[in-house]
């Protein structure tokens, strides 16, 4: 009995570690080494190799026979494509996203809170796009991001403090670092029906966003529109809210949503 729950254990350690490696890899580093994952993971690296070569054989991961790096495979690829079409906020959103960058000419997402994240699911570039942190997968902090605020301004209140205690780090001069400001900064975003964050997380840049309901009246997603401050100035806010916030409605009636 105990050699059987040793052997239980020890499978559920097996994948964990996987699950671990397999979400190390993101966009800004698409491709790493035994001893890369070992390092950042804290993990043997004869368990790495072990658990690596075991999601190789299933197209989980692929080994460049050159580098001797690996990367994502196309199982990965195949699962996403099952998450996303059953996620209807994905689905429903992309003609909205469309006609909202024709419209405002700035880059637009739709991201949902993850393990208190931001997470981008769904992102239409414009014609002139510049880089920002913002790709599908990307997870960015919840306070200090447009799309992060709307989420959290909607969420419950053990969320918000949860978010606090964690610490609220400075990325730039204009991030709110002050509990208390936030709290009255997202009890504002509630009443003001939109978020919008003026280089409080990457400098040059500047973001708003509005809430997407589902058919209970539950805020899901939210949707924004990024851009350089060049383009997205502080007295465009408002005419450029009106905006996101219509194309939040429009969603959140898809989904089923009516007021």
């Amino acid at each position: 009995m105990l050699a059987l729950k040793k052997e239980e254990e020890s499978h559920l350690s097996s994948v964990k570690n996987a699950l671990r490696i397999l979400r190390s890899f993101t966009m800004d580093e698409p491709e790493k080494k035994i001893s890369d994952l070992s390092t950042a993971l804290g993990l043997n690296k004869s368990t790495v190799s072990r658990t690596m070569a075991t999601l190789a054989s299933e197209g989980f991961v692929y080994k460049d026979p050159e580098t001797k790096k690996y990367r994502l495979g196309l199982s990965i690829l195949s699962l996403s494509g099952i998450v996303n079409s059953n996620m209807d906020v994905y689905r429903e959103s992309q003609p909205i996203l469309n006609k909202l960058v024709e419209s405002i000419g700035e880059t637009a997402h739709i991201s949902v809170m993850d393990n208190l994240e931001v997470i981008y699911l769904q992102k239409v570039e414009c014609n002139h796009p510049v880089r920002f942190l913002t790709h599908v997968g990307r997870r960015n902090p919840l306070y200090c991001t447009s799309s992060g605020k709307v989420l959290l301004a909607y969420s419950n209140e053990n969320t918000i403090e949860t978010v606090i205690k964690k610490g609220l780090q400075s990325f730039t001069k204009n991030t709110i670092t002050d509990p208390q400001k936030l709290r009255t900064h997202l009890k504002n975003i509630k009443e003001n029906g939109f978020a919008y964050s003026i280089e409080e997380f990457l400098e040059g840049v500047n973001s708003i966003a509005a809430p997407v309901y589902d058919y209970k009246g539950r805020v899901i997603a939210a949707i924004s529109v990024v851009g350089p401050k060049q383009r997205i100035q502080q007295h465009k806010v408002q005419g450029i809210a009106k905006k996101v916030v219509s194309a939040g409605r429009e969603i959140s009636t898809r989904m089923g949503y009516w007021k």
